[in-house]
């Protein structure tokens, strides 16, 4: 049945199905059967995948003689990469709007927080757009190339100060689809070497030492931010009771005011960086991409 769909056919909900079916005949013993769907899906997904990735107007650029663009990642620079992502996250960040934040950390609204909303969707798009990427190669030795360009990636990116796409990759790379499969022992050291920067200890010492040093323009992981603003609102009252009644707390709204302050200081710097449509259309705003659920099925199949 798997060899009679078009690529086109296979969308994530059926493919999910049939990753059901895989890991059904896995559990039952039928070892061959299942091997031989799982090489029948990841071949019509491979499919899928160059065919959303191809831009419409190839085929006329190569009639007029005009070079035709890369059709992979490795055919792309990794610092054009780096700078392309990180155009498209300043565009995204410049738009948020500093009382969207603060109300963000208190109520969680998207409707009231639409910019915010949509740079954390980024956020997350572009995170399963790399696992994806990743994910759908059959080969061990594809899948370690497409990892290894994607650290080269997020070096240039913290050169850029990019720390928003640095950590969008990093959670990818070390998300669970991926991290249970095999990898060279030099790539899962320098993945780890990366992932320090991150390191959750000492309340991210590390991360916002790094952030405190860099000259803008910058682009801040704002899950931190959120998460400093939260910890404010959660740990400290909006008034305080004195001899003469009820009044603002001005320690909190002082504190508030600094995180925001920050923040507003990374907004007034934009980089000097030019659009490059070919990348732009590649990334095709890194919708292309499985689910949750799919690619955890798909890492499955692997081994």
């Amino acid at each position: 049945v798997v060899e009679d769909l078009s690529a086109v056919e296979l969308d994530p909900d059926l493919l999910l199905l049939l990753m059901e079916l895989v890991f059904c005949l896995l559990v039952g013993g039928e070892l061959g059967p299942a091997h031989q769907l799982h090489s029948n899906i990841l071949s019509k997904m491979e499919k899928r995948w160059k065919l959303i990735s191809s831009p419409q107007s190839l085929c006329p650029l190569a009639a007029k003689g005009v070079a035709a663009r890369p059709g992979t990642l490795l055919d792309f620079r990794s610092q054009d990469l780096a700078e392309q992502l990180t155009l498209l996250d300043s565009e995204l960040f410049h738009k948020i709007e500093l009382p969207e934040v603060l109300l963000w950390s208190k109520e969680q609204n998207e409707e009231r927080s639409p910019h915010l909303t949509r740079f954390t969707q980024h956020f997350n798009s572009v995170s399963f757009w790399v696992r994806s990427v990743i994910i759908l190669q059959d080969k061990a030795q594809e899948r370690e190339k497409l990892l290894l360009k994607f650290l080269k990636v997020m070096k240039h990116l913290r050169k850029l100060n990019n720390f928003n796409s640095y950590l969008s990759i990093l959670s990818a790379l070390d998300s669970a689809p991926l991290r249970r499969l095999d990898w060279q022992r030099n790539t899962f050291e320098t993945l780890e070497e990366f992932s320090s920067l991150i390191d959750s200890s000492s309340s991210f010492r590390v991360y916002r030492t790094a952030l405190a040093e860099v000259e803008p323009p910058c682009i801040p992981y704002l899950g931190l931010i959120l998460q400093d603003l939260t910890f404010v609102h959660l740990g400290n009252p909006d008034t305080l009771m004195t001899s003469e009644g009820s009044n603002v707390n001005f320690s909190k709204s002082w504190q508030q005011f600094n995180i925001l302050d920050t923040l507003r200081s990374y907004q007034q710097v934009r980089y000097s960086l030019q659009p490059d449509s070919d990348i732009i259309s590649f990334f095709n705003d890194f919708s292309d991409h499985l689910s949750e659920e799919a690619l955890w099925e798909l890492s499955l199949g692997i081994r």
